[in-house]
């Protein structure tokens, strides 16, 4: 076992309307999860650049693409192609520190518990 690795190249329907497909299978994304001692800490995609090609996935995947016109928008009046990352910190220092609580890893806890 190991206390850190990654996982990519999930399936296509695993992942949002605005994810990459994967140059060589269209079934799978560019994207990616990272793990550290069993937990997601990390979660990213790249974005679908094209704005024909996004429009076409969103109706694939039920999504309307006027119901997001300004992100679809963006990609055609420059935004260059980028990935994302999400990364949760408090389940990092949770993980690091090996507390069993993530509630003692965060500042303001959302559960008044």
């Amino acid at each position: 076992g190991s206390d850190f690795y990654a996982i990519d190249r999930y399936p296509v329907n695993a992942r949002p309307f605005y994810t990459m497909p994967a140059p060589d299978d269209p079934n799978y994304t560019n994207s990616y999860d990272i793990f550290l001692r069993g937990q997601e800490i990390s979660s990213g995609p790249q974005r679908i650049p094209d704005p024909e090609l996004l429009c076409k996935v969103m109706l694939d995947k039920g999504v309307e693409p006027s119901s997001v016109q300004a992100y679809v928008d963006s990609f055609r009046y420059g935004a260059f192609p980028h990935a994302g990352c999400g990364i949760g910190l408090e389940r990092v220092v949770m993980l690091y520190l090996g507390l069993h609580d993530i509630r003692k890893a965060s500042l303001f806890p959302r559960d008044p518990q």
